[in-house]
């Protein structure tokens, strides 16, 4: 249960997320947040906190060195992804067929969504959501085109929360940039 949304706009990234943890009928306000920098990389994660921790302290990303981001994401990225979840124990594999976890990647510019079948997928709309939430933020990524990415990330949680009992405030926003409306704080994110 949760809410990621990101942004694409003029070159860069904006990814945001709420904060709520869910078990059954059971919501926690989690202080951890599903947002994070790590190294060139912004992230925001669904499914499992445990997967968020793998992917924000023990994921060493390798750096892009191609002109092509999206061979670099489905190949080099998407195996460190795989070696990671898989050494910390999240992976889950069936009947030979390993999954993973969902989560949206913010990277010079390109938003990417990466599903459990470590599938990467960039959309044409220029923002994408994932979560229980997804389709409210979506259809609030499409009715704010024009504004702001902070601005529309910002709206397209609160209307999560809004409509899914599985999120909830206070929602934490990041740039792959590293701007943020009101200049971030020490760990550089925007909560509200």
């Amino acid at each position: 249960m949760t809410c990621i949304v990101g942004v694409e706009h003029d070159g860069r990234v904006v990814i945001g997320g709420d904060s709520a943890g869910v078990a059954g009928w059971s919501i926690t306000v989690r202080a951890d947040t599903k947002v994070f920098r790590n190294g060139e990389f912004i992230m925001g994660f669904t499914d499992s906190f445990r997967m968020g921790q793998l992917l924000r302290y023990s994921l060493v990303p390798p750096v892009p060195h191609t002109w092509d981001l999206d061979r670099f994401m489905a190949t080099e990225f998407v195996s460190v992804v795989r070696d990671c979840l898989r050494e910390g124990g999240f992976a889950r594999n069936e009947a030979g067929n390993e999954s993973g976890g969902q989560f949206l990647v913010g990277i010079r510019g390109q938003l990417y969504r990466i599903d459990s079948d470590y599938q990467i997928g960039r959309t044409v709309d220029n923002y994408d959501a994932a979560g229980c939430g997804e389709e409210y933020a979506r259809g609030s990524l499409h009715s704010t085109i024009g504004e702001e990415p902070e601005e529309r990330v910002r709206k397209a949680l609160e209307a999560a929360a809004h409509h899914s009992t599985g999120v909830c405030p206070p929602f934490h926003i990041i740039s792959d940039d590293g701007t943020h409306r009101d200049g971030g704080d020490i760990d550089d994110r925007t909560t509200f």
